[in-house]
């Protein structure tokens, strides 16, 4: 009797989190728009399928929260049509916020680590989501310096992109130098830009985090290109770095404020010699 009662309890239990599971995904296609391509993406239910922590939470994050994505619908449908056919895959993202769960999420058993500038946020944000990957990021830019590092980096040599690196980098502005580790010694399939602060003269701006996100790409060892989205491209320095070091060739989508770069391996393209990017 027992054992009747553990096997109906388990059953019952099993039940809780494929419905739990389901929800996600109807929850998700409704962000997304994509309706039933995101759930037919969806792991096959066998036995030994458990749903990951961070799946399960945004299930309960998003269910009791008014709080919403700040990209729209279809900024959304650009990465999840990536990440679908990439997941589980190694996936950076610039910046943490309201919608951190519903990126790691769409990335189960993959890693997904996030950039960003100000601790109380990553604070703020891993109380109420400690199943996230956060670390803080030290920028040595602020926005009004935007135009002059855009001209200036020709001359530094350290800023080439024939031999630019990141870390311990000092003598380029543009390089994140002083990552963690992980970050430098993982090849990322996915880099999403949506960070930090770019609307006012005294914030970090983008401008770094293009750079690297581009070094990060070029200097990729393994096969296949490096996917870049980077958000708020209507306004003018996100545009002007990502044209300078992300390249209009390799742009591949772009559907609101959102660009989607597809950029191959330094060993992959044909203009991997001088100092300019594109």
């Amino acid at each position: 009797m027992i054992e009747m009662k553990n096997r109906s309890n388990l059953k019952g239990l099993l039940a809780a989190i494929l419905v739990f599971f389901l929800g996600a995904a109807l929850f998700i296609s409704s962000l997304t728009g994509t309706g039933t391509p995101f759930l037919c993406s969806l792991p096959k239910f066998v036995d030994d399928y458990t749903p990951t922590a961070v799946q399960l939470q945004a299930v309960l994050h998003y269910a009791t929260s008014h709080t919403t994505p700040q990209q729209s619908r279809g900024e959304i449908g650009v990465s999840f049509d990536v990440l679908k056919s990439r997941a589980p895959c190694n996936f950076l993202v610039f910046g943490l916020g309201h919608d951190s769960l519903m990126w790691a999420s769409f990335n189960p058993r993959g890693t997904t680590l996030f950039l960003e500038e100000d601790p109380k946020w990553v604070q703020t944000i891993l109380k109420d989501a400690p199943e996230l990957r956060a670390e803080t990021v030290n920028y040595r830019t602020q926005l009004k310096q935007a135009d002059e590092l855009l001209s200036s980096y020709k001359s530094e040599p350290a800023c080439a992109q024939s031999g630019a690196v990141l870390r311990g980098n000092e003598r380029c502005k543009l390089a994140l130098s002083n990552l963690p580790g992980e970050v430098y010694d993982k090849e990322w399939d996915l880099i999403m830009i949506d960070a930090p602060r770019g609307y006012f003269p005294e914030a970090p701006g983008r401008m770094a985090a293009i750079f690297s996100a581009a070094v990060m790409a070029r200097r990729r060892r393994g096969s296949g290109a490096t996917h870049v989205f980077l958000h708020d491209v209507d306004r003018k320095v996100e545009k002007a770095f990502a044209e300078e070091f992300l390249c209009r060739k390799y742009l591949v989508k772009a559907v609101g404020r959102l660009w989607h770069f597809e950029i191959p391996s330094a060993a992959n393209a044909t203009d991997t010699a001088g100092v300019r990017f594109c």
